[in-house]
């Protein structure tokens, strides 16, 4: 994945709204954070002063594929659009997701558009289960200077109870 700082589309989470999706999440004291595109650090600079904190900012010469710290949670505003080496954009979400799934040890939060929400396909879920993952939050929230709804999806290891789905195609 090419991912030079002009791949970016910046759009800042609005700190008050990053202190309050953390707030729902089942974090530990001694928990390592990961906040792999800081940004302005909304996330970052609202995690809890106790837990220990990795980051990566790719504005900052830091890609997120340079992380070598072990971590447990993953608490970001993903980019949704990657370039491709043709220049064409692509939907990155999925991407990353299955990425960082890959990698943390006890969640992964996303806040994502209704775009970057229709990447989890059946299909896609189907793959995000066999890694032992299940979407087991998601949390719809506004920001009234971005278009449409947002969403904060987190995964973790626990069951989901309240969303199925069906992989035939109909």
């Amino acid at each position: 994945m090419n991912m030079s700082q002009d791949t970016y589309l910046l759009h800042q989470t609005p700190a008050a709204l990053a202190k309050d999706l953390i707030a729902l999440l089942p974090l530990n004291q001694t928990d390592v954070l990961c906040e792999p595109f800081r940004g302005e650090g909304a996330f970052f600079n609202n995690f809890p002063s106790d837990n220990q904190k990795v980051w990566a900012e790719i504005r900052q010469g830091k890609s997120y594929t340079e992380i070598t710290e072990e971590y447990d949670w993953v608490i970001t505003n993903p980019p949704f659009r990657l370039d491709n080496a043709d220049g064409s954009r692509k939907n990155a979400i999925a991407e990353i997701l299955l990425y960082f799934l890959a990698r943390a040890r006890k969640g992964v939060a996303f806040l994502v558009s209704d775009y970057g929400l229709g990447t989890l396909t059946p299909r896609r879920r189907q793959q995000i289960e066999q890694m032992g993952w299940n979407l087991t939050q998601m949390t719809m929230c506004q920001i009234s200077k971005w278009r449409g709804r947002y969403y904060f999806l987190v995964f973790t290891k626990s069951p989901t109870t309240c969303l199925s789905y069906l992989t035939a195609k109909y």
